[in-house]
């Protein structure tokens, strides 16, 4: 008869070669770099529906993938100033990555019935998406800019006091267009000279500037450029699509939490244009 006995575990306290190290004086060193226990103690549930962890789980992930794409494109953004254009290629591309990580965050909640939205929707009181200040910025690098925005934020002195800078500062989209005017490209003087804390709105001239791009040799880097921010562009406008279905199935028409519309003022919001030349110079390049 076979021998069923468990067998004796390796001792992997003996520090021989490829054992893990298992002896430390305070927290392991992954405790130390993750701080994965201040993570987890961040999930507050205000009720004890089953959905809600989920919903608030997935909205704090999607505000650290908030954090990190601003990051890129700020990093992107401040290359483009410098020129140096494999920096802020690279960046986008990283940015990319996440954006596509940050869109596989609606799953959790996405099939989300009217019931169950309403088992916890209550409890969080007037708290709204909108009011995401990693958001506001995300959306100020894009170019849409809104000064009513910043002023939702009177209350909190420092958050006010950055989002005031990043109204007043160049986009991303900005700083492209600056980058491609040094590069011979016709992009209007007026555009670069516009006031920067008003929205981006589309411009003939950056249109004729993006035909040229993709009429020419289609290995040249800035066609590359061309479609990396398309792709910033389509991932930006998928998540706010999803976020639009998700809205439509748990609460349908209802009025939003945070004073909005809720559906009518999302599906509004959902259209706004990302890099909007960037689409309509493909009809005549």
């Amino acid at each position: 008869m076979p021998d069923l006995q468990p067998q004796d575990e390796p001792d992997l306290d003996a520090g021989s070669e490829g054992c893990p190290f298992l002896q430390f004086d305070g927290p392991t060193p992954y405790e130390d770099y993750v701080h994965a226990s201040l993570l987890g103690s961040l999930q507050r549930p205000l009720t004890n529906d089953p959905n809600e962890p989920a919903f608030l789980v997935t909205t704090q992930v999607m505000e650290l993938w908030f954090h990190l794409i601003v990051h890129e494109w700020r990093t992107a953004r401040d290359a483009f100033a410098k020129d140096d254009f494999d920096a802020a290629l690279d960046a986008l591309a990283r940015s990319c990555r996440s954006h596509r990580a940050l869109n596989g965050c609606w799953a959790p909640i996405a099939a989300l019935t009217p019931a169950q939205f309403n088992g916890f929707r209550a409890a969080f009181g007037n708290a709204s998406g909108f009011q995401s200040t990693s958001y506001r910025h995300l959306e100020f690098l894009l170019g849409d800019k809104s000064r009513s925005m910043v002023n939702a934020h009177r209350g909190d002195p420092a958050v006010h006091a950055e989002l005031e800078q990043a109204l007043s500062s160049p986009s991303l989209y900005d700083e492209v267009l600056g980058y491609l005017q040094r590069r011979g490209l016709p992009v209007p003087e007026q555009v670069l000279r516009r006031d920067l804390t008003l929205g981006y709105r589309p411009d003939p001239g950056v249109e004729e500037a993006w035909r040229l791009v993709y009429a020419g040799p289609q290995h040249d880097p800035l066609v590359r450029l061309a479609e990396l921010l398309t792709e910033v562009a389509e991932l930006v406008l998928r998540w706010r699509g999803d976020h639009v279905l998700a809205t439509r199935r748990a609460m349908g028409a209802r009025s939003g939490s945070g004073g909005t519309a809720g559906l009518a003022w999302l599906e509004k919001r959902s259209v706004r244009p990302v890099f909007p030349e960037l689409w309509t110079a493909r009809s005549h390049a």
